[in-house]
């Protein structure tokens, strides 16, 4: 995320302050407290982010299909995308619709700022990304070819479930 100076916080342009919260989950061994967006929190006009995002269509296959193929092989392997809406920047036009207000200490003033990926809690997220991994999967077909052909369709979201084919 990126700060803005007062001067830079234009009233009259679009945007939209997104809520969030912390979620403390204590038994986790990795992110004890990891922030929640709001997306769907309607503004002061009665309108949320999510109201006005575009959802995209369905760009991978279905996870019990997917799943169905991974079973039939005795060769398998299983991969995340670690923190991948967090790896798809956004737009800098559009980033106005992500801001936030934060501060790190009760004692410091407000600071309001722009998420520069794509943030989880909005209704375009999953399509954004998926599709993102898409081109980019397609990008590198020319120099990863099996590895392209192994990601192309055993993707669901950002986990890779894939077959070895014998």
């Amino acid at each position: 995320m990126t700060p803005l100076v007062e001067a830079e916080v234009k009233k009259e342009s679009p945007n939209f302050y997104m809520p969030q919260r912390g979620v403390l989950k204590e038994t986790s061994s990795t992110t004890k407290l990891r922030v929640v967006f709001n997306g769907s929190e309607k503004s002061s006009n009665g309108v949320s982010l999510n109201d006005m995002l575009m959802i995209g269509p369905k760009v991978q296959d279905d996870l019990l299909d997917i799943v169905q193929r991974f079973r039939l092989h005795g060769i398998v392997m299983s991969a995340d995308v670690a923190k991948m809406y967090r790896q798809v920047w956004v737009h800098p036009d559009d980033r106005c619709l992500q801001r936030i207000l934060w501060r790190k200490t009760p004692n410091q003033p407000v600071t309001t700022y722009e998420l520069n990926t794509v943030t989880c809690g909005t209704a375009s997220a999953p399509f954004l990304t998926t599709k993102c991994l898409q081109k980019l999967i397609e990008y590198e077909a020319i120099n990863y070819p099996e590895a392209a052909k192994m990601a192309s369709d055993g993707f669901y979201v950002d986990d890779l479930l894939w077959e070895q084919i014998t």
